[in-house]
């Protein structure tokens, strides 16, 4: 969490950068995740290892990233959680872990993260649509900015998404994301749209028809970001809709 001073004169000659910070009392309340979904606690997974179900790879450069279930007291949904422990500090570094027990287009998806340091960023993630390691949609917090963004990473490259219903260039949403303690960060994807939510309440929405076809689903870190992740939902919205995968 960072601490943020607004200058005069910004107020008078504008700026682009992140939309305007985030009331709590006016964001919409989240809707309840649909009951048919997957949940993954990682408390059936071996202390130390690589969570069972999951792939992990890497976008840009630096190290691989390193994935390994911990013992967390007072983890969300029990007694371990998975953490990506390598702080190697190449900027354009984002280690994936990728869930790959299915693809899946329209997609409810939701993660309890707690970050634990980072010099560089303090990043929780999560990807849909994912067809390889350059090609996918991410919703990421930061606690190092205090804000949620979400992208698409094209051909390797990340470029951040116009919120809906915002004018000018903005870098999502400033909002207060805590650098102690758990937090839940949400993303429901319906054909074009795509609804981010933080901590149960809705921030914005965002219209992009980059990647269309289904994909795999997955957590997120940048830099040397060392961050827990816990209590993985996700709903396949293509058979609530009738769709198929």
């Amino acid at each position: 969490m960072r601490f943020k001073l607004v200058f005069l004169s910004l107020a008078l000659f504008g700026c682009s950068g992140a939309a305007p910070p985030s009331d709590p009392d006016s964001m919409q309340p989240a809707s309840e995740m649909p009951q048919e979904h997957v949940l993954v606690s990682f408390d059936a997974d071996a202390v130390g290892a690589m969570p069972g179900q999951f792939l992990a790879s890497r976008t840009g450069g630096g190290r691989e990233g390193v994935w390994r279930v911990e013992q967390v007291e007072r983890a969300p949904s029990g007694t371990q959680a998975v953490v990506q422990t390598d702080a190697d500090r190449t900027s354009y570094r984002f280690p994936l872990l990728v869930y790959d027990q299915f693809r899946v287009r329209d997609v409810d998806v939701s993660v309890a993260f707690q970050a634990v340091s980072g010099r560089v960023d303090q990043a929780a993630g999560l990807v849909w649509r994912l067809q390889n390691a350059n090609n996918y949609y991410v919703v990421r917090a930061n606690a190092k900015e205090d804000n949620v963004v979400l992208y698409k990473v094209e051909n390797g490259e990340r470029s951040d998404l116009q919120v809906k219903g915002r004018r000018g260039n903005t870098y999502g949403v400033d909002v207060d994301v805590p650098d102690s303690g758990w937090s839940t960060l949400r993303v429901t994807a319906r054909g074009s749209l795509f609804e981010v939510y933080l901590n149960g309440r809705k921030l914005f929405e965002v219209e992009d028809s980059t990647f269309g076809d289904p994909g795999w689903v997955g957590l997120w870190t940048k830099a040397d970001s060392v961050t827990r992740f816990d209590d993985l939902r996700i709903a396949n919205l293509d058979v609530e809709e009738g769709a198929g995968q």
